[in-house]
């Protein structure tokens, strides 16, 4: 792999941009303008709102990212050599919301993105010194995670739209991703498989939404010309109420604070598309091996689906708590891959993030009158769950077995199960990889007892 091969030896303009952007997300962490963790994004609103403390919100988000950061981000930056969010940004959400005051905020970001930049280096170069080389097994992962990847525009449309169509959806990836990989070898060969998938999906949710609207008309004719003021009156009530609702006027209030500031996300924009354009961050688990592997442009086209997944859920819980997400939602990273330039890549950034924070509420809106497509987008995120899942326990398992053989998968195996008996202590996702880790140091523990032979390649 390109990156991996480069052992996450960055140039000095790198540090810098990686040091200042964990600066600047740690002090808008803060000040609870944005976050990472979409599941930390809910509890800002108390926060701000003064019912609950700093401490128990910092509790919560060390929680829900510890497992993350630790069994996911630094395996993962690791074994491809590229950068990740879940090693950059959540760490950068705990710190901010750990300190006590404002100016200690970017400080505290700013060393954790020293430790980033200089600290991994040293980390991955002793890890390939040892007897068993885990790192290098790891990159086993990077196979099942690209290509069952491929795999979620069909689960979700076998939950949406039921077993004939994701089976129909099925066959027609697989066709498509044997002939890429006989015609065109050089290219991904789940690249073209996963736009016919998700293209797929949203013509299935237009036409049903354009079903319903049909039906809708045709039941409003059949009412008949005498209820129309009747009707005239209940939608004044609903207008009325809608008014009167007090989830508009919070949802109101939180894009009227997101705009009031407006040029830190500006900022915050130009700097995640720039680490984006330098080609050593990656948005997602396949994201960062194909960076790894230098496919620029199939990257882009991942994370720009995966930026669809997660929209509606960025949207409400940002309009819902007047927290943000560190990426908005997310367009800046395939934006970034494929810019030639890093003064473009500064500028469209700044002017994507700004968009998305003045749209915010029409955003809102539109999806309120959007149910299949708004369904559709949760069905993505919940396949592309799924199918990593599934990916990265394999994957897992394989560089168990090309680091120990039988004695690798057991280990690795056994700690994964182990996890799942005791309640998931680190999240499932997290598992496959903290488990290699784990694995890898007790196989150089075993090689120094002299009760373990590496198996040699």
């Amino acid at each position: 792999m390109a990156a991996a091969a480069g052992g996450l030896d960055f140039s000095p303009a790198e540090q810098l941009t990686v040091i200042g952007l964990c600066a600047l997300t740690a002090f808008l962490s803060h000040l609870a303008l944005a976050v990472f963790n979409d599941g930390v994004r809910p509890f800002m609103l108390d926060f701000l709102q003064g019912r609950t403390t700093r401490g128990a919100t910092t509790a919560v988000s060390f929680g829900l990212s510890a497992g993350f950061i630790f069994g996911l981000g630094a395996p993962m930056a690791l074994s491809s050599g590229v950068l990740n969010p879940w090693l950059v940004f959540l760490p950068t959400d705990l710190l901010g919301l750990l300190a006590p005051k404002k100016w200690l905020a970017p400080v505290l970001g700013g060393a954790w993105g020293a430790v980033v930049v200089f600290g991994l280096k040293g980390a991955d170069k002793v890890a390939h010194e040892l007897p068993v080389d885990f790192l290098t097994a790891m990159q086993q992962m990077s196979t099942p995670i690209l290509f069952l990847f491929t795999l979620f525009p069909v689960l979700a449309i076998s939950k949406q739209f039921g077993r004939l169509r994701g089976a129909i959806a099925g066959a027609v990836e697989l066709v498509l991703v044997v002939l890429t990989m006989k015609l065109w070898p050089k290219v991904f060969a789940g690249a073209l498989a996963m736009a016919v998938g998700v293209l797929l999906l949203i013509g299935f949710a237009v036409v049903r939404d354009l079903r319903q609207r049909r039906t809708d008309r045709a039941t409003t004719r059949a009412e008949g010309a005498g209820a129309g003021g009747e009707r005239a009156e209940t939608e004044g009530g609903r207008a009325e109420l809608a008014a009167d609702d007090p989830m508009v006027s919070l949802f109101g209030a939180s894009a009227a604070r997101l705009r009031r500031h407006l040029p830190l996300f500006m900022v915050l924009g130009a700097g995640v598309c720039l680490l984006a354009q330098l080609h050593i961050f990656g948005g997602g688990e396949a994201t960062s091996f194909l960076i790894a592997k230098g496919r620029t442009t199939e990257a882009a086209q991942v994370d720009f689906y995966r930026a669809f997944g997660f929209l509606p859920l960025i949207a409400t819980t940002a309009l819902a708590s007047g927290a943000y997400g560190i990426a908005g939602f997310t367009f800046v990273y395939p934006i970034g891959y494929l810019l030639p330039s890093p003064w473009l890549a500064l500028v469209c950034g700044a002017l994507v993030l700004a968009v998305e924070v003045l749209a915010l509420s029409g955003i809102g809106r539109v999806l309120g009158g959007l149910p299949s497509v708004r369904d559709s987008s949760e069905q993505l995120r919940a396949a592309i769950g799924a199918t990593l899942q599934l990916a990265i326990l394999f994957g897992s398992l394989m560089a168990a077995n090309a680091m120990g053989g039988g004695l690798g998968i057991l280990i690795v195996g056994g700690l994964y199960l182990l996890n799942e008996a005791m309640g998931r202590v680190v999240v499932r996702m997290a598992a496959g990889p903290a488990a290699v880790v784990v694995g890898g140091v007790l196989l150089n523990v075993l090689y120094g007892l002299d009760l373990f032979t590496p198996l040699t390649s």
